[in-house]
């Protein structure tokens, strides 16, 4: 009888005699061979789908967990925008190129040149009130550097035909806390002039400041609708008021000043601004000014 050395036997007999292949199919029944066979059918049949879903298409739920994984990981790339707007301005303010620009100061508003030499906004917060009170301010020095010279010009002529004392002084001086002369102004002007001011106030604090995307100083107020529909023309026409609102501060307080030093009305120590160009050469050629 030949031996298999691959699948050593041991019977049950205390010789342990090496029983050869053929002698133990001879003892294993016919249906002990059938279910080995559909084991091992079984075990070929499970490594196959194994291996073949390897190219199968993946489910839709699979699906839907790679995309919500890649979107996860594409989220940080919106912040990019932000950090490279901050990344784009410039280290040095653009109105004083020696000094360092102020952080608070990033642009967003207009006529923002980085000027700050006092570090007054300390956070966007701060940025917001101060230039809600330049607005105000520029505004109202815009009346004003109209308002100063007009009443310079008109007082005397709109008094004498309402039979009223003019509140000029002698030399055409408008009245102000430095030419002195307020207290000729009626009581009821200043009643009303207050009144007005916290009306207004009242109603950009109360309401315009609580509508979504207001800017400072936006009260709505355009009964002529000048104001323009498109971004740009809304940027350009908000950066040329605050820049005629600068220029008007520095006006006003220039009248007020060169008033004081040369006791002369503006009207009068400028008339080349202010009056007819023939009545100027006229006036000029009787001073001296031309020859």
């Amino acid at each position: 009888t030949r031996s298999c050395p691959c699948f050593p036997i041991f019977d049950s007999h205390p010789s342990h005699k090496i029983q050869t292949p053929s002698s133990e199919n001879r003892n294993i029944p016919k249906s002990s061979t059938h279910t080995q066979k559909m084991k091992i059918a079984s075990t070929l049949l499970i490594g196959t789908m194994a291996s073949a879903s390897a190219f199968v298409t993946p489910s839709a739920s699979s699906t839907r967990s790679t995309v919500a994984v890649q979107m996860s990981e594409e989220v940080p790339e919106t912040a990019e925008p932000q950090a490279s707007v901050s990344a784009s301005l410039p280290a040095m303010s653009q109105s004083m190129p020696f000094m360092a620009r102020p952080v608070a100061l990033d642009g967003t508003l207009a006529g923002d040149v980085g000027f700050d030499p006092l570090g007054f906004a300390k956070n966007s917060d701060d940025l917001l009130k101060y230039r809600e009170a330049e607005v105000k301010h520029a505004r109202l020095a815009m009346l004003a550097a109209a308002g100063w010279p007009i009443s310079e010009l008109f007082d005397s002529k709109i008094a004498s035909i309402l039979g009223l004392a003019p509140l000029l002084q002698s030399d055409d001086r408008a009245p102000s806390i430095l030419n002195g002369g307020l207290g000729k102004v009626s009581p009821i002007y200043w009643i009303a002039c207050v009144a007005g001011a916290a009306a207004i106030d009242l109603y950009g604090i109360t309401q315009a400041s609580k509508k979504a995307g207001y800017t400072p100083g936006d009260l709505g107020f355009d009964p002529l609708g000048v104001f323009p529909k498109d971004k740009d023309g809304q940027e350009w026409f908000k950066l040329a008021e605050i820049k005629n609102g600068r220029l008007a501060m520095i006006a006003i307080t220039a009248f007020a000043v060169q008033e004081l030093v040369s006791q002369t009305g503006v009207i009068n120590e400028t008339p080349l601004f202010f009056k007819p160009i023939g009545e100027t050469l006229h006036e000029y050629a009787n001073s001296g000014y031309i020859q």
